[in-house]
């Protein structure tokens, strides 16, 4: 059996976890007046996007669409800066923090065998993700980090790229054309005119030979970009280039403020903190069509879906995967949450924000499950700010449709199955 193999197996016979911010106090209220004690947290299961990186590539946006270089970054295309790694440092102690108050974790030195699982998926970033984390909860411990040996073996953290499962592309096109305004894609461009136009005033777009180049008119814009939908070579739905390269522009612009790039250097100049926060509605589009139809997120989410309901049944206290912000779009479509990081829009997944569940245990031995979504604001990663309860980050319990509260185990099982059997039918 391989490394990888062996170590998975480990984070799902490792074993009460977690308290985050509003629980306690919420479930005391809620049984104030029938005397009742409230639930425990049995478990917590997370899914953890990596922290602050560069652009993954070279090219941000199609020469000429763009007026001055892109600034340098401190390490490789992709990789996990040394500003992101103190910041989910920095989050990993305030996670500790909070468990330890319920008195689910050791309040010193290391973690016994069952409190802490952490997997990572193939990418360096993520596997460097875990390490801060875990850095910051626990300094100086060692906790074994499951990752894949390599891209081919990720078939958790990348299913579709690693062959572990295949789409109908026209079924998973039709769906997330069906989810667009009426008028398709030129009307859903249309509706976002006024944020292209933000945009193109921080790229200063378009030089002449974009232009020329695309076969467009002087003067002209990012519109003479494609906008159509395509599929990828795995099936999955992709925005057309026009709006993935807007999704990837403002993400870029985010990841330098959040890096702590001095502001003449977050798109040279040219937006506010708040204006960076409206480009990323780009962001939230593109995870809209490309995860969110539910044929799409069965088959996408479908491996750490049932890694994680199998944590909440039998893993350690608390698991952490550390996976990307594909992964916790296709999670969140598949069950329908929704969540909202103050500065981000609705359903952004920001660096270092995590999409969990959390099991909760009541003195009838009944159990139930409870979904939620942690995540720093912009400004606590900027400023690499510690987090405490006078500067806690975003947390909040996410109603689960089809599940009503309190979304009991079994219920939260065979919605989940249900969920995925629409990969099946």
């Amino acid at each position: 059996m391989s490394p990888f193999r062996i170590a998975l197996l480990a984070t799902l016979i490792l074993g009460p976890a977690l308290s985050l911010a509003g629980c306690s106090a919420s479930s005391a209220d809620e049984d104030a007046s029938t005397g009742a004690a409230p639930p425990r947290i049995e478990r917590v299961v997370m899914l953890m996007r990596h922290g602050v990186r560069p652009p993954t590539k070279a090219t941000v946006s199609p020469e000429g669409t763009h007026d001055r270089p892109w600034p340098e970054w401190p390490v490789d295309f992709g990789e996990l800066t040394p500003h992101g790694y103190k910041a989910v440092a920095l989050l990993g102690a305030w996670d500790r923090g909070h468990w330890v108050e319920e008195g689910l974790l050791p309040e010193a030195g290391c973690p016994w065998q069952g409190d802490l699982a952490l997997a990572a998926s193939a990418k360096p970033r993520t596997q460097d993700t875990a390490r801060a984390l875990l850095e910051g909860m626990f300094p100086g411990c060692e906790v074994p980090i499951a990752f894949p040996a390599s891209a081919a073996d990720d078939v958790e953290f990348h299913p579709l790229d690693a062959g572990a499962t295949r789409m109908d592309p026209a079924r998973a096109m039709a769906e997330a054309r069906a989810m667009l305004p009426e008028g398709g894609e030129q009307a859903l461009v249309a509706e976002n005119a006024a944020r292209f136009a933000l945009l193109e005033r921080a790229l200063g777009c378009c030089s002449a030979t974009f232009c020329k180049t695309a076969a467009a008119a002087s003067g002209c814009g990012l519109d003479a970009l494609p906008e159509q939908f395509k599929s990828s070579d795995a099936g999955r739905p992709k925005v057309g280039e026009l709006l993935g390269t807007a999704s990837t522009v403002s993400q870029t612009f985010l990841l330098e403020y959040l890096e702590g790039f001095p502001m003449d250097q977050v798109a040279w100049g040219r937006l506010s903190r708040d204006e960076i926060g409206e480009l990323l509605e780009f962001h939230r589009i593109k995870f809209l069509y490309e995860g969110r139809a539910p044929y799409v997120a069965a088959h996408a989410a479908a491996p750490l879906a049932k890694r994680m309901v199998a944590s909440l049944l039998d893993g350690a206290r608390v698991t952490v995967l550390v996976g990307h912000d594909t992964n916790i779009a296709d999670l969140g479509g598949l069950l329908d949450l929704h969540w909202q990081v103050p500065g981000y829009p609705r359903d952004d997944p920001p660096p270092g924000g995590a999409l969990g569940f959390a099991l909760f245990a009541d003195d009838d031995g009944g159990r139930s499950v409870r979904a939620f979504y942690r995540a720093q604001t912009m400004d606590q990663v900027r400023e690499l700010q510690p987090l405490g309860d006078d500067n806690a980050p975003y947390f909040e319990y996410l109603s689960i449709p089809g599940c009503d509260a309190p979304c009991r185990l079994p219920d939260f099982e065979a919605l989940v199955e249900s969920k995925l059997a629409a990969a099946d039918s």
